[in-house]
């Protein structure tokens, strides 16, 4: 049995529901230990007069703690890896991940949508190798404790970065590490309701081969392979051509 199966059947018999129930309505419940479900988000805002940003946050719904708090100009791939990776970097790795739907966590087909856990965004690919368990939810209250979050931040953040006189993102993103963030846990973390913890270290393995980019493209019969723009020459030997194989990029989005 998987570590987050695991896990999910400790926590449904410690409330008394079957595995089946949790799992179904896993969203309406506060996870016991830290690592056992982190959710994240974003909030596009008029953070600071006349610019909007997008403040990406990767909770711990045990704790409320926010592992990982960025500004960025625009929210995807690339700011939802930041997050992940901050987090694995200083916990560990951790079971699930409660997310809306937003077209870089997982494809619905549809506005509104379910989403298709059989075609695999290239954030949803990492989270497979990674074992991460991903949760889309599907109503404002499976996103209850994220939105209310972010509707402290809106209200709190906006004034204390014009009180600090910051306008610029990379002064925003220094005032949130080195300021607020550790002014915000020290009112809204909480105790989780058991104690231990979900999170297993990172080994130091591959990582950032993971939470990457992966792009795939054919050798041509020439011994070619194009990406990006690119037509990049595979060297041959004197035992074969690769013509035909499978060539994989990885990249940072």
């Amino acid at each position: 049995m998987r570590r987050t199966e695991l896990l999910q059947a400790e926590a449904a018999q410690w409330l008394g529901v079957s595995e089946r129930s949790f799992r179904r309505s896993m969203h309406r419940y506060e996870a016991a230990w830290p690592g056992m479900m982190s959710q994240q988000g974003g909030s596009r805002h008029l953070w600071v007069p006349g610019v909007y940003w997008d403040l990406i946050v990767t909770m711990d719904d045990a704790t409320n703690e926010h592992h990982s708090m960025v500004f960025v100009e625009e929210e995807g791939t690339a700011s939802s890896f930041q997050g992940i990776r901050e987090v694995i970097a200083r916990w560990g790795l951790f079971c699930s991940l409660s997310t809306d739907r937003g077209s870089h966590y997982g494809q619905t087909g549809q506005a509104s949508g379910k989403v298709d856990k059989g075609a695999l965004t290239q954030f949803g690919r990492a989270m497979q190798q990674l074992g991460i368990e991903m949760i889309p939810a599907y109503s404002p209250q499976a996103r209850g404790r994220s939105e209310r979050a972010f509707e402290t931040h809106q209200d709190r953040l906006v004034k204390e970065l014009a009180l600090a006189g910051i306008s610029e993102i990379e002064e925003a993103n220094r005032y949130l590490r080195q300021v607020y963030l550790p002014a915000y846990h020290a009112e809204f973390k909480r105790a989780p309701r058991e104690q231990g913890s979900a999170f297993v270290p990172d080994q130091g393995g591959d990582l950032g081969e993971i939470v990457c980019e992966h792009h795939e493209r054919v050798v041509g019969n020439d011994n070619c392979v194009s990406f990006a723009g690119l037509k990049l020459q595979i060297p041959g030997n004197t035992h074969r051509m690769y013509h035909g194989q499978f060539v994989r990029f990885l990249t940072e989005p």
